[in-house]
């Protein structure tokens, strides 16, 4: 029986590192025990802290300033894009909304990151696409039989 297993009948991990079958793994939401033990040290502590780190910012620490600044002014993890897109209405359409994506890019409209993303989205629709013609298809067929 491994240290990990703490007793269940399952085992803990595959060798590939997923989970064993009948090991459902820690419950959605639950929290790590160490995570729990820092929250109860820190509860109530919270304003005493923040209020240390505004005051050694505010004396000149660069790493309190930091600290401070990412809770006021967070980096932006995404940002809204706008450039003209073709419509698409059939699979085939993705063609030319790739295009569109790449003279963006090579506009500078945007920028290879927002790219990726706006090409991820114009796949997951081009799926969406091909798989109601493929159904319509495949419906079509078997009405005639």
């Amino acid at each position: 029986m491994s240290a990990r297993n703490n007793g269940s009948t399952t085992d803990a991990r595959n060798p590939d590192g997923t989970f064993a079958q009948g090991n459902p793994g820690r419950p959605r939401g639950a929290r790590h025990r160490i995570t729990r033990a820092v929250e109860e040290l820190l509860e109530g502590e919270a304003e005493g802290i923040t209020r240390k780190a505004v005051e050694m910012a505010l004396e000149g620490d660069v790493t309190a300033m930091r600290l401070c600044l990412e809770r006021i002014a967070p980096a932006k993890k995404d940002a809204p894009v706008s450039f003209d897109l073709p419509e698409m209405t059939t699979a085939e359409d993705a063609t030319k909304a790739a295009q569109a994506v790449l003279r963006a890019v090579s506009e500078g409209e945007l920028t290879p990151s927002e790219a990726t993303s706006v090409m991820h989205l114009v796949e997951g629709y081009r799926r969406a696409l091909e798989t109601e013609e493929l159904e319509r298809r495949v419906t079509a067929l078997e009405s005639r039989t």
